[in-house]
């Protein structure tokens, strides 16, 4: 098991939510799928580390989130989390299962079989973990398949190619 550590859809992601916090009041905060801490460490420019709380599944990402003093939970996607939040966003692992892909690198990467099923399981979720108005955010990729993942009513707010694919960030309510 490794961490994920941040590559283009980490760093899309993170620009993505620094101009997305200057623009909405967001009291609370949950960072699903945290990895290496950057969409956290982007919110604690703007909030109060008490309305941050970080959560991954890897316990090295747990860890390493709290040497660098966030708010962390070790949890597979809501399950240890009880309380609502303004805002959740979860840069998911996108990709189709690839039996070439080392084992240790599966779990930041792989989002299922077909690539989608971590972010369904996910949305399904997601919504009774959300304050009335609140937002997700969810990165994909135009690899992922999505027709099951429309079905949740969400609008593309940004997209960035690179090399042979499109990073997604869909917005839902």
């Amino acid at each position: 098991m490794e961490i994920y550590q941040p590559a283009e859809d980490s760093f899309f992601f993170a620009d993505f939510l620094k101009k997305f916090l200057k623009k909405h009041k967001i009291n609370s905060y949950l960072d699903m799928g945290t990895g290496s801490g950057i969409l956290s460490e982007v919110a604690l420019e703007v909030l109060d580390k008490k309305n941050i709380l970080a959560a991954d599944i890897n316990p090295l990402s747990i860890k390493l989130l709290k040497k660098k003093n966030i708010n962390v939970i070790e949890t597979n996607l809501f399950e240890n989390i009880k309380n609502k939040y303004d805002l959740i966003t979860f840069n998911a692992p996108y990709l189709p299962r690839d039996k070439r892909e080392p084992k240790s690198s599966q779990l930041a990467t792989t989002g299922g079989k077909n690539g989608d099923e971590i972010s369904i399981k996910f949305l399904k979720q997601a919504k009774k973990h959300l304050n009335k108005n609140g937002k997700i955010l969810l990165l994909i990729s135009s690899l992922t398949p999505q027709d099951k993942i429309k079905k949740f009513k969400s609008k593309l707010v940004a997209r960035k190619k690179i090399f042979m694919e499109e990073l997604l960030i869909l917005e839902l309510s």
